[in-house]
């Protein structure tokens, strides 16, 4: 343990905004007779020169004690995480809103067989500091009740070194780490994006050989890293190492099964690697969409629905692959890989929004292909305006996300193909905003609504409601707004056939 250095000292600057409430809270604690310490990946992105609102700290003070001096700190302290060690809490100070999470020190582990941590508490910093998943978020900074000058670095592990040379490695070895909690290997993968860091070789190999222990993790667990991962910038890396040390196959079995397919072109990629490419393409596009007043937007939030319809979209295909004429197809991989994905995403417990807007933009995915294929002639020959407003109703609010799709499915080397591909969606999108602004298509409802139409045809409410708007809702997307009027003629007209048969 040592002061921190002149250089730790600036690396640490990004920490000036936070050093009031970090030394109120010092004094606070350390008056009472407790240890306190900045912690983890609050001193690591401190030292990447990263400034956020959140701050972890960890204490020998139990969580009872913990939550009693929080209260004298601030009125919005809460103890969800008690069970755990963990009270958390919510503060202004010098014009921000900070997140707080105080531990109390751990020594927690997993049994052979449990889903669920035994948490211990420990005595000293140097345990809870080893109990960490990986060096670089094994470094404290011992806040005593002074400033920033006074404040000692933590250091046992190794972690600034690792920092320096971008590696993921340990604090323990691999074997006890990851026996102690399995999740730390699919963390591995998310700071390998998250942060753009390497795996140290004798790290990677123990998660190959430990991959099924992750199998006593729940599914919400897992669902919640892997959502991180691919929330991440560049979540390639990461995906990566899940299919190399074969955790996916236990998590995410339809990623690497991907692996063994060539596409439809049968040249330069196969499947997987597609896949990650329209993942890659999908982010960039995702940041480009997302203007405020005609500038990138600086508060972008990633969306996790657009990444992983990306990645998942072409999950079908090895089921689907087929041979003729010498050429491998995969005809209604968009509909099985769909059944697919909600099958996967139900089993990692995901809400039932984000699986029916993935699946449902999985089957759509290839829906676009039909309009470039027309609009090769011209734009004469592309489609009707009926079928347009087609496109928007099965798009429904999804739409936005289909467009960022259809256009990062384009990966072909082919640049001429690539640019009238393009060129087919840029129309096609230009079609349906012209479309919405003469018709207010984003509402796509029928003429008339349900009560006119009982009234119109003198039934009450049942099947035969739904059945007339559902005839009248064809109509318009047939024919654009009809007017009231007309729409109620061709209903009567409907109905007359109909009773007829």
């Amino acid at each position: 343990m040592s002061n921190v250095s002149r250089t730790q000292t600036t690396a640490l600057a990004s920490l000036l905004p936070a050093s009031p409430v970090i030394t109120e809270l010092g004094a606070l604690f350390t008056q009472a007779g407790h240890e306190f310490y900045l912690v983890g990946g609050s001193v690591r992105d401190a030292l990447l020169g990263v400034q956020g609102h959140d701050l972890d700290f960890t204490t020998s003070a139990r969580p009872d004690e913990t939550q009693r001096l929080l209260n004298l700190f601030t009125d919005t302290v809460w103890d969800v995480g008690r069970d755990f060690g963990t009270i958390s809490a919510q503060a202004a100070r010098g014009g921000h809103e900070w997140l707080i999470e105080v531990t109390t020190f751990r020594m927690d582990s997993y049994r052979s067989t449990s889903r669920k941590p035994e948490v211990a508490f420990g005595e000293h910093v140097e345990d809870d500091l080893l109990r960490r998943d990986f060096t670089v978020n094994a470094m404290a900074l011992d806040i005593g009740s002074g400033g920033l000058d006074d404040w000692r670095f933590v250091d046992p592990f190794g972690g600034l070194d690792d920092l320096t040379t971008r590696t993921l490695r340990t604090p323990s070895t691999p074997e006890i780490s990851f026996g102690d909690d399995p999740l730390r290997m699919m963390r591995a993968a998310r700071f390998s994006s998250q942060l753009g860091f390497e795996v140290d070789p004798v790290t990677r190999t123990a998660i190959g050989e430990m991959a099924d222990r992750i199998s006593i993790i729940s599914a919400e667990r897992v669902r919640d890293e892997l959502s991180k991962l691919l929330l991440t910038d560049s979540p390639r890396a990461g995906l990566d190492l899940l299919v190399s040390t074969g955790i996916a196959d236990l998590v995410l079995p339809e990623l690497p099964a991907m692996r063994l397919e060539r596409d439809e072109h049968m040249r330069h990629k196969d499947v997987y690697e597609h896949s990650l490419t329209v993942l890659d393409q999908a982010i960039e596009l995702e940041k480009a969409r997302d203007y405020v007043d005609g500038h990138p937007n600086p508060d972008h939030r990633p969306d996790l629905i657009v990444r992983l319809a990306a990645l998942l979209h072409d999950i079908g295909k090895p089921a689907t692959r087929g041979l003729e004429a010498g050429k491998v197809t995969f005809h209604h991989h968009d509909i099985v890989g769909a059944k697919m994905a909600r099958k996967r995403l139900r089993a990692l417990r995901y809400s039932k929004e984000i699986v029916n807007a993935v699946s449902d933009l999985i089957a759509l995915h290839l829906r676009f292909h039909g309009y470039a294929e027309g609009s090769s002639g011209g734009a004469s020959s592309g489609w009707t305006d009926a079928a347009v407003r087609r496109y928007v109703r099965d798009g429904g609010d999804q739409l936005e996300r289909l467009h960022i799709l259809t256009r990062s499915d384009c990966t072909t080397r082919n640049l001429r193909k690539a640019e009238r591909l393009r060129r087919a969606y840029d129309e096609l999108e230009f079609r349906i905003d012209e479309l919405a602004s003469a018709e207010q298509m984003d509402a796509m409802r029928p003429d008339l609504d349900g009560n006119q139409i009982m009234t119109l045809l003198g039934i009450g409410p049942g099947r035969e409601v739904g059945q007339a708007y559902q005839f009248l809702l064809g109509r318009r997307i047939e024919e654009g707004p009809m007017g009231p009027e007309r729409a109620a003629a061709e209903l009567l007209e409907w109905w007359k056939s109909r009773n007829e048969q």
